[in-house]
Order: C-alpha cells, then structure tokens, then sequence
C-alpha cells in the first residue's frame, strides 16, 4: 500500500492532535486537603481543587486561598468577616487519614484562626 507522503503527514497532525487532547483533559487528582471538613466548634471549612477555600461558624464567613507544600499548608484569607489580626497568611503541618485532618502550627499570627484550624476535622 503505497500512501502519498502529504497524506501520511496529515494522519500524524491528526494523531498529534488527538494525543494533545488526551493529555490536557486528563482528570487531575485532587489534593489532599480537599473536601469539606467540620470541627468540634462546629466549624465548616470546604477546601476546593483550585486551592480556594471557605469558612462557616455561626461568627464568620471567610474565603481565602491556601498553598500546599508536601506536608505545609499556607492559609491566606481574601475576604469575608475576619478577625481582628488575621490579614496575614498562616502556615501548619498537616496530616490526613481517610475521614480526619490534623495541624500543627507553624507560624500564625491570628489566635483565632490557631484555635479553629489545631483542632481535629472530620470530613463531613
């Protein structure tokens, strides 16, 4: 079988292309924070994929970013009703089992934060 080579290469753009697409829509893995949690305080805090987040207890709302570096999450928030002293980011180790996080503070400056985040989460 003898194909034209202007035809051969139009097979493998074709191939390219379709190889291209596989590639760039493969599902990404979600990150280890993500989920929706709940503490004892009750507490809501929902950690999306995009590395955004939000908080609910019955004084705030609060939406922010969060960065993960192995096992270091940074917290910035970007809006909402913070508290006083908490325009800051703040950073904790973390650690995940199947239904429960855990953090240790790194460095933080915003008390009220410390005290929600360092206590135990259970995915909702």
């Amino acid at each position: 079988m003898n194909i034209r080579p202007t035809l051969r290469i139009a097979f493998a753009g074709v191939f390219l292309l379709f190889l291209n697409a596989c590639a760039t829509n493969a599902p990404t893995a979600p990150g280890p924070l993500v989920g929706t949690w709940t503490n004892s305080l009750g507490t809501v805090w929902t950690m999306k994929a995009d590395g955004t987040f939000n908080v609910v207890n019955s004084k705030r709302h609060i939406w922010g970013t969060y960065t993960v570096a192995g096992d270091t999450v940074t917290i910035q928030e970007t809006g909402g009703k913070t508290a006083k002293g908490c325009k800051g980011p703040g950073a904790y180790k973390f650690r995940r089992t199947s239904d429960s996080l855990t953090f240790t503070l790194v460095s933080d400056t915003c008390k009220e934060r410390i005290k929600n985040v360092t206590l135990a989460w259970h995915r909702k």
